[in-house]
This record gives C-alpha cells, sequence and structure tokens, in this order.
C-alpha cells in the first residue's frame, strides 16, 4: 500500500482535553441549550424518518438562514462545521499555494495542506493586528487567503476599511466568522458586492451545539453554486438541521446567553486588563503563563508553541467558573510576584 507522501507530511489536528473541573479551553458555551429548546427539538425529532436520507443540500435549513440574513437561499450553503466548509472552499480555487495569517486557527493549514496547496505565512503585527500591503502582495500569486475575525486565538477583530480593500483585489477571501456574534461587526453583507468573497459561520459557538456540528458558508450565488459541485450530498444529518432550524426559530434565548457571555468576558478583562488582549470573542488571550498552574487547581486553559508559548487563551465559563478562575490567577500573579522580589533581595 502506497501512501501519498502530502498525507504521511500531514500534522494531525490536536487539541487533546486535560480531564479538569473546569473546561474553559476549547470556546466552547459554558451552557448546554435551555430545557425549553430541548423539549422543542426532541418534538421535532420524534416526527423524523430516521431511515430516509436527509436533504441532500439541506433545503430547508438553507432557507432559514436565508431568512435568517435577509439573503436568498442561493446564498447559503451548510455544512458538518465550518470545518468542513473550510476543505470545500479550498478545492475551488486554482493556484499553488494560500496565504493565512498567524497566529490564527490551524485548519486552515491543514485543509489548504491536504488539498494540495503550499501555505505562504503573512504573521500578525506585535499587536495582532493584519499587514495589508504584505499580505497583497502574498496573494498576487496565491489562489486564496485565509482570515479570522475576530481572530482565534487572540481574540480581535479586523477592521472592516483592511478588509474591503483586500477584495479589492479580486483575489478569493475566505473570511471565518466563528466568533462574531460576540462583536456584531460581521462582514456578510458585502457579500452583495464581493464574488471573490466567502463568509463562515458556526453554531458550535454562541448557539452552544458543538457537538452537533452545524456550519455554514455565505457567498455570491456564482460561489454558492460552484461550492455544491464539490460538497458531497447529505453532508449534514437530519438531527443536526432540525437543531439548527429550531435554534434560528428561538434565537432571542440565544442572544440572552451571548450578552452574559460577554458581560463576563468584560469582567474578567478588567480585572486582568495588564496581562490580557483587547478581544471581541468568548475568550481571552492572556500574556500569563499559567497553564499548569491552573491544570493544578482543576481548570483547564489552552496553551500555544511558537509564538504564544507564554500566553494562554481562556474561554469564559459560567460565573461561578469565571471565580474559580479570577481567584486561581489572582493567586498565580500574587506567587509569581513574591518570586520575584525574593530572587531580587536574594541578590
Amino acid at each position: 500500500m502506497t501512501i501519498r507522501d502530502r498525507v504521511k507530511n500531514l500534522t494531525p489536528y490536536s487539541s487533546e482535553r486535560e480531564k479538569t473541573e473546569i473546561r474553559l479551553d476549547k470556546n466552547e458555551s459554558p451552557f448546554s441549550l435551555p430545557k425549553q429548546l430541548k423539549r422543542r427539538i426532541m418534538t421535532q425529532l420524534k416526527d423524523l424518518p430516521f431511515n430516509r436520507y436527509p436533504s441532500s443540500s439541506s433545503e430547508g435549513l438553507r432557507e432559514k438562514l436565508a431568512d435568517f440574513h435577509s439573503l436568498n437561499k442561493e446564498n447559503v450553503v451548510a455544512g458538518s462545521g465550518s470545518d468542513q466548509l473550510i476543505a470545500y472552499a479550498v478545492k475551488l480555487f486554482s493556484g499553488d499555494r494560500v496565504v493565512i495569517t498567524p497566529p490564527t486557527f490551524s485548519m486552515y493549514r491543514f485543509y489548504s495542506n491536504l488539498a494540495g496547496f503550499d501555505v505562504l505565512e503573512v504573521p500578525l503585527t506585535e499587536d495582532f493586528d493584519l499587514r495589508p500591503q504584505q499580505i497583497k502582495d502574498a496573494i498576487r500569486d496565491s489562489a486564496a487567503l485565509f482570515l479570522c475575525s475576530p481572530n482565534n486565538p487572540t481574540g480581535n477583530a479586523f477592521e472592516r476599511k483592511t478588509i474591503v480593500d483586500l477584495l479589492e483585489t479580486g483575489k478569493p477571501l475566505i473570511l471565518d466568522e466563528a466568533y462574531v456574534d460576540f462583536s456584531g461587526k460581521s462582514e456578510i453583507d458585502l457579500i452583495k458586492e464581493y464574488d471573490n468573497l466567502i463568509v463562515l459561520r458556526t453554531f458550535s459557538k454562541a448557539f452552544g451545539v458543538a457537538g452537533a456540528r452545524i456550519g455554514y458558508a455565505v457567498a455570491s450565488e456564482t460561489t454558492v453554486e460552484h461550492l455544491l459541485k464539490v460538497k458531497p450530498p447529505y453532508n449534514l444529518n437530519s438531527l443536526s438541521e432540525t437543531i439548527a432550524e429550531v435554534l434560528l426559530d428561538n434565537h432571542e434565548i440565544i442572544q440572552d446567553r451571548v450578552e452574559f457571555i460577554k458581560e463576563e468576558r468584560n469582567r474578567i478583562y478588567e480585572r486582568f486588563e495588564k496581562y490580557s488582549y483587547p478581544t471581541e470573542a468568548n475568550f481571552l488571550l492572556m500574556d500569563l503563563d499559567a497553564h499548569e498552574f491552573l491544570l493544578e487547581k482543576g481548570i483547564g486553559v489552552r496553551k500555544f508553541p511558537g509564538r504564544l508559548a507564554d500566553k494562554i487563551r481562556v474561554t469564559v465559563g459560567t460565573k461561578k467558573e469565571n471565580d474559580r478562575l479570577i481567584e486561581s490567577l489572582e493567586e498565580f500573579i500574587e506567587s509569581r510576584t513574591s518570586s520575584r522580589l525574593s530572587g531580587q533581595q536574594g541578590r
């Protein structure tokens, strides 16, 4: 058996969860669905014909998503998580490489490599902002550009005028808005003007159903037509499609939880502003090398290699979880300060 060299050289995605009491490491919602929504979903599922395939292209969900965004069904493609739609989108464009702006979501590289593309990096600035001119130079001979706004793992959203400036190049831009519900700064309306824009969205974050694996892409009708050509039929199962439709019909309940998460995010940020980067997501990147310390306290947070090795990414949890986090981080900072002072006195 011969395995492709490109597959041999791939590094599989890995973010194994530590066995901790408090899980603040994967940017999930801290809440399961409210009981009234679960009951509505179960009522819908009772009448679902499990022996039948779902709609080949999730027609019903696409219609609801189109209404939700004041678009047409022909502007929407549904998928099993937005990750799956990254894999579809990268297949559309001709060229030998794609451009990413690290630190950013690792799956852009993974799916691009798998599709046969090389990946060119244009790193973010020290303040985690874009380098527009360097990106323009890079995408001139590239197939596509991936951006995440708000960016994972830094939490900051990029300016609309910069995104428009990059779209003006005519090069395909795949804009991941997984965390946009926590910022309110979506660029979806730009698909009406730019047919080189694909916007990715997910139900895993604000909607709180990461386990159901529901995502979608929004783009011009022409681009969606091509996306539908490269995706397999029945790529979203009937259960997940039903869950998504119920959530869209009851979005006000979800929005209340989003507001709570934003309030808690701001509370944590204000307490540790000296150590935190500005964020418009449901997490904070913190300039504290506290991963191991927090593990000992039963709190799991995300640690990264390379440029972010001395930082942690903290997902906003419930109030009780956030209280524990704040208390533990205060203890960490105090112990670090005491150690530093002791070292100075020793000299």
